[in-house]
């Protein structure tokens, strides 16, 4: 017998209330306090938490926070002051830890937002923001105890989009923002 998309759908949002229901009151307060006395923000992830990353980047844009996708012609350069966030969701990944490694040397603040907060590339960090999520990179793990209904690393990403969307409400909130100034920000190109 065929589950059905209710059901599954049902199951997926479980599993995403089991890991935001498991954060620690508070565990945006670190990336929050830098995210707002940083001067430019950078972030970066890979394949569909890079994508996660982008639609964080468009909000805090919103925010009118100077906020950029590395990898962007537009990306200026990090300093001090400055802020980098990398998702790394596996807890290593060498492309990370290069750029980590360039942003620290010329000054910044290093973030990263991992489902593996004892990983080498999250050691590398000022600010660690674990998610307890299955990634792509333990689901084969986990498959045989208690995988998650989603594919791969879906859970983690969809963690992280519901994550930022949060911080984003609480930025609001501290900077005095509303939904009309962020609006305002919004393209008219469309």
């Amino acid at each position: 017998m065929a589950v059905s998309l209710k059901s599954l759908g049902q199951s997926a949002l479980d599993e995403i209330k089991a890991v935001v229901t498991a954060l620690p009151d508070g565990i945006e307060e670190p990336l929050s306090d830098a995210l707002l006395t940083s001067g430019r923000i950078a972030l970066h992830g890979l394949g569909r938490e890079g994508l996660m990353m982008r639609a964080f980047v468009m909000r805090l844009f919103h925010l009118g926070l100077d906020a950029h996708v590395v990898g962007d012609m537009t990306t200026p350069p990090l300093g001090n002051g400055d802020l980098l966030i990398v998702s790394c969701g596996p807890g290593a990944l060498a492309t990370h830890d290069a750029l980590i490694a360039r942003a620290r040397s010329a000054g910044a603040t290093i973030a990263v937002v991992t489902a593996q907060p004892e990983g080498p590339t999250s050691r590398l960090a000022d600010i660690v923001v674990f998610l307890p999520a299955q990634t792509m990179a333990d689901d084969r793990r986990l498959a045989r105890s208690s995988p998650s209904v989603l594919p791969m690393g879906s859970l983690f990403e969809m963690t992280q989009l519901l994550f930022f969307e949060l911080v984003v409400i609480k930025l609001r909130d501290r900077l005095g923002e509303t939904m009309e100034s962020m609006r305002a920000r919004h393209t008219n190109l469309e």
